[in-house]
């Protein structure tokens, strides 16, 4: 049955029937890519004006709990992976731990002149190559990510022999490199998608993304890896741990 919305409650209604929304789709009883009861549907069902549903319906799609695509209706999103940016993993590895299936797809594995940040970030010279790994990170085998990692340590160009298609990059540093990651440095930023994101991910035109910029170093407290990356911003959410002084 439908949990009547309480009209004398202090909670504005529209916020009423959000926390119920939220529910169901919480408890699984809308499933992902399902379709949802539109604004007249909910209106007439709760007793409540279109305007009220509609606000609901907004601040849900806000959240990424909603999804609306023109002329069809509104639908349940896919959930969002979380990273935790309390611990240094690497792609694969957090994947693994959230129970996904992690892939990628290597598009770019050379040497390459350092860019300026890279530069920057590594503490090296445009004179001194790095190895440039570019790759299509998956989850499930959906494209989740875009990452750029500019490596340099001695021995790098060992990585050009690589297989970064069905393996953990930070695995392979530590079992054949003797390279042991284990912190980083690291900013998050919103953005809109570049044309080639778009097409790789299969997203639409103008869609968000999470710019990511990240200095990893060893256990020797020097930089190996500058890695810029863009994350589906539908698909996946970085999460922040704190703890009081």
């Amino acid at each position: 049955m439908t949990r009547p919305l309480d009209k004398s409650h202090p909670l504005p209604i529209y916020y009423q029937l959000k926390e119920l929304l939220r529910e169901k789709i919480v408890a699984g009883e809308w499933q992902p890519g399902e379709m949802i009861p539109s604004e007249r549907e909910l209106s007439e069902r709760y007793g409540i004006s279109r305007m009220t549903a509609r606000q609901a319906l907004k601040e849900l799609t806000t959240e990424g709990l909603l999804y609306r695509e023109q002329g069809r209706g509104t639908f349940v999103a896919e959930p969002k992976i979380e990273q935790r940016l309390a611990k240094l993993t690497s792609f694969s590895e957090d994947m693994l731990s959230r129970g996904f299936q992690p892939g990628g797809r290597v598009l770019r594995q050379e040497m390459v002149s350092p860019s300026t940040l890279a530069c920057r970030a590594l503490g090296i010279t445009p004179e001194q190559p790095v190895v440039l790994l570019e790759r299509l990170r998956l989850a499930e085998g959906e494209p989740i990510a875009l990452e750029t990692s500019h490596l340099y340590f001695e021995g790098v160009e060992g990585l050009l022999d690589e297989d970064f298609e069905n393996s953990s990059l930070y695995n392979i540093l530590r079992e054949k490199y003797g390279v042991i990651p284990t912190r980083a440095e690291q900013q998050v930023g919103a953005d809109l998608c570049s044309h080639r994101e778009q097409e790789l991910f299969g997203i639409p035109e103008g869609s968000p993304v999470l710019r990511n910029k990240r200095i990893a170093f060893d256990q020797h407290d020097r930089p190996f890896e500058y890695t810029e990356s863009a994350y589906r911003a539908d698909r996946y959410v970085f999460q922040i741990e704190l703890g009081t002084l």
